[in-house]
C-alpha cells in the first residue's frame, strides 16, 4: 500500500479526486493520545497545510500554560489518507506541533522529539535510518463495566471466548462450550477462534488506511488477538501504531464489541505486549549484521542491546507507561523482564529472530506494551541503543536456555538484570538515568513527564484499595 499524496499539489487532487469535505488533523500528547481537529475542506486553504494551523495547547494534558497557549499544528502532507469510518467524505492528516515561542518543533510533541531524535543519530554518522517494527496485540470484548468512587471500585470485562461463560445461558444464541481456554488461544480454528471475520476486517481496512497488513491470528488469552505490518522508519512505524489502535477500536466498535491495548486486562491470563523489532542502516548496509556471528549480530547490535539494557528501568518509564503495564511484566505469563538476549528464544527480553541474511536480521525488544507513546517508546530505546554503541556496553547473554523457568533466585544467582516491577520504580530510574535521552529530551519535557505519570498514573494508583486487599486484610 504504502503513501497516497507526497506534495501539496497531490494533496488537493486527491481530495478533489475523493471528493472530500472535511480535512481531520491529528496529533499526538504525552500518554501518546490522538487528538483532532476538523476543519471544512473548502476553508482549507494551502497557505494552512504549507505553514500551519493554530490551536489552544493549554487544553492538552502537560502541555503549555495558559498564558502561553497558542501553538501552530504543521500538517506532515504524506501522511494523509481517508477515514473509512465517517459518513462524510474526510481526509486524516497527521500533524507535528510547532513552538511559536521558542521558533522550533515543540520539545513537548513526541513526534517531533521522534524526529530529534532521527537527526541526532545523522549528526552522529551513525546511521542514516531506524527501523522499527512494533507488534501490537490486542482484546475483544463484548461488554465491559467500570466502577471507580471513595467507597467503591470494581471492573469487569466479558467475552464469550472467556472460560467462565461455560455455564451461562445466552439471551440469543445457544452456548456452544467452544473457547480457547486460559493461554488456549495460540492459533485453534474456528469456532475456538470467534474472531475470525472480525481480524479479516480489520486487517482490510487497515489495508484502506496505507498499511501493509502481513497476517492476523488469535492470541494466547481468551479473546486476544494480534494483527501483523509491516516495518518502517521510526516516524512512519510510530504513525502506524496509531493508525493501527485507531482502526482496531473503530472495527470493533462498529461490530458492537470493544478493543483494549491494556496490557493486562485479565487476571491469570497472557497480557498485551508491544513487541518491537529494530534494526540500523547506513548506505544501504545494515549496520546490525554480521555473517557467522551469534544470530548474525554484529558489535554494533550487540551494544546497541547492551545500551537498552543498561538504560532499561529508565527506559520502562516510556516502552511501559503505566501502573498496569508490570502486571503484565511478572513471571509465568511469557512477559520477559529478564534483561538478556538470545536467539530465537522467546523467553528472553530481546530476541534475535530467525532470518536468513542482511536484510531480515533485526533485534527484538520484547518487554514493551501499547500503553506507552509509540514515538516517545521507540525514541528512548533508540536512544538507549545509541548510548550502548557509542560505549560498547555489553549485555548478559546470550542465553538459549528457558528462562521462565529460573527461580528468583537463579536469576539473582547468574547475576541477570531485570525490568522493575512497578511504574514508579521506572520513574525513579529515569530521575537518577536520563543523561543519555539529553541530546534529544529536554530536561524540562523529562521532569514534566515524571511528574505527570505521578501524578496520574502512580499516586492514584497507590491511594486506592483494592479488592484483593479486602480480601486479605479485611479481617486481619
Amino acid at each position: 500500500m504504502g503513501k497516497f499524496v507526497n506534495t501539496t499539489d497531490e494533496f488537493y487532487t486527491y481530495c478533489e479526486e475523493n471528493d472530500v469535505q472535511f480535512v481531520d488533523l491529528r496529533f499526538t500528547d504525552i500518554k501518546g493520545t490522538w487528538h483532532h481537529l476538523t476543519y471544512r475542506m473548502s476553508a482549507f486553504t494551502r497557505e494552512m497545510l504549507e505553514n500551519g494551523l493554530p490551536f489552544d495547547g493549554s487544553s492538552i494534558d502537560a502541555w503549555q500554560p495558559i498564558n502561553r497557549s497558542d501553538m501552530i499544528l504543521k500538517p506532515d502532507v504524506d501522511t494523509a489518507f481517508l477515514d473509512p469510518f465517517t459518513a462524510d467524505p474526510t481526509i486524516i492528516v497527521v500533524c507535528d506541533v510547532y513552538d511559536i515561542y521558542n521558533k522550533e518543533m515543540y520539545a513537548k510533541c513526541p513526534r517531533s522529539i521522534a524526529k530529534k531524535a532521527l537527526e541526532h543519530i545523522n549528526e552522529l554518522n551513525l546511521a542514516d535510518m531506524a527501523y522499527f517494527g512494533p507488534e501490537n496485540e490486542f482484546f475483544i470484548f463484548d461488554d465491559v463495566k467500570i466502577k471507580d468512587s471513595i467507597n467503591e471500585s470494581h471492573y469487569r470485562v466479558d467475552s464469550e471466548e472467556g472460560e467462565w461463560n461455560d455455564d451461562k445461558s445466552f439471551d440469543d444464541m445457544y452456548n456452544t462450550g467452544h473457547r480457547p481456554r486460559t493461554k488456549g488461544g495460540y492459533f485453534p480454528v474456528a469456532p475456538i477462534d470467534s474472531m475470525v471475520d472480525l481480524r479479516a476486517e480489520m486487517m482490510q481496512v487497515l489495508e484502506q488506511v496505507g498499511l501493509t497488513v502481513v497476517l492476523g491470528h488469535h492470541e494466547v488469552a481468551q479473546a486476544q488477538g494480534e494483527i501483523g505490518i509491516v516495518f518502517g522508519t521510526l516516524i512512519e512505524a510510530a504513525d502506524n501504531v496509531q493508525k493501527l489502535k485507531y482502526v482496531i477500536k473503530m472495527v470493533a466498535h462498529l461490530n458492537g464489541k470493544t478493543a483494549t491495548f491494556m496490557p493486562k486486562p485479565l487476571y491469570g491470563d497472557n497480557g498485551n505486549g508491544m513487541h518491537v523489532h529494530q534494526s540500523l542502516w547506513k548506505d544501504g548496509k545494515n549496520l546490525f549484521y554480521k555473517e557467522g556471528e551469534y544470530g548474525n549480530l554484529s558489535d554494533t547490535a550487540r551494544h546497541y542491546i547492551g545500551g537498552v539494557f543498561k538504560h532499561a528501568r529508565a527506559v520502562a518509564a516510556f516502552t511501559n507507561a503505566s501502573t498496569n503495564s508490570y502486571k503484565r511484566l511478572i513471571p509465568g505469563f511469557e512477559a520477559p523482564s529478564i534483561l538478556t538476549y538470545s536467539s530465537q528464544n522467546r523467553s528472553a527480553s530481546c530476541r534475535i529472530p530467525y532470518g536468513a541474511g542482511e536484510k531480515a536480521t533485526r533485534i527484538e525488544m520484547r518487554f514493551p506494551d501499547s500503553t506507552s507513546c509509540p514515538y516517545l517508546a521507540f525514541t528512548a530505546m533508540l536512544m538507549a541503543g545509541v548510548d550502548g554503541i557509542k560505549n560498547q556496553y555489553e549485555p548478559v547473554g546470550p542465553m538459549d536456555e528457558d528462562l521462565f523457568e529460573l527461580s528468583l533466585d537463579e536469576i539473582r544467582e547468574k547475576g541477570i538484570p531485570q525490568m522493575p516491577h512497578t511504574l514508579r520504580g521506572s520513574l525513579e530510574a529515569l530521575i537518577r538515568d536520563n543523561d543519555f535521552l539529553k541530546p534529544v529530551f529536554t530536561p524540562d519535557f523529562i521532569q514534566t513527564y515524571q511528574h505527570y505519570k505521578f501524578e496520574t498514573q502512580v499516586w492514584p494508583d497507590e491511594a486506592r484499595p483494592t479488592a484483593f486487599e479486602f480480601k486479605t486484610t479485611y479481617s486481619c
